[in-house]
């Protein structure tokens, strides 16, 4: 199985051993999703694996310095600086407010139809007021919370057989 790509010469730092395995399932899975056949899907729907896995890569990170204090900071820098974490998702995790951000897309108005953010940026209590044909996936086509939130409500609204 190849060895996670490291940008540095150095070797990694004490810890790094238990947390390749993870990386390397998570990168074996990254290489799966980029390879994976499109045909038949829409352009976006082929990128919804790769922000999914490069998310949780994120995540475990974060988790394992910030949440269970399982890595020293000499490992998380190493982490950050390689590029095997999102260090901008992480600096928003940080903040009031964006714990739960799925992607740095739903917070660029930019990139939105109507310059506005993604619906997973709404509170969950606000949340039951939108009905699911009001939201678009077009909005914001790289938020699974959202498109999740979307089936969620169209599974309830459809009657079932």
């Amino acid at each position: 199985m190849p060895k996670v790509r490291t940008k540095s010469r150095k070797p990694p730092p004490d810890g790094w051993e238990l947390i390749e395995p993870t990386l390397e399932e998570l990168e074996q899975k990254m290489r799966e999703a980029e390879t994976e056949p499109h045909e038949g899907k829409r352009k976006v729907e082929g990128l919804w694996p790769i922000f999914r896995i490069h998310h949780q890569k994120t995540r475990y990170i974060y988790d394992l310095f910030y949440k269970r204090k399982a890595i020293s900071r000499e490992l998380y820098e190493y982490c950050l600086k390689n590029n095997i974490a999102d260090k901008n998702l992480i600096a928003k995790w940080k903040k009031q407010g964006y714990e739960n951000l799925c992607c740095l897309r739903c917070i660029q108005a930019r990139d939105t139809n109507f310059g506005t953010n993604c619906i997973c940026r709404v509170p969950r209590e606000k949340l039951e007021e939108v009905s699911a044909f009001s939201f678009s996936p077009a909005s914001n086509s790289a938020c699974l919370s959202a498109l999740y939130y979307v089936w969620r409500i169209r599974s309830r609204e459809t009657p079932s057989e």
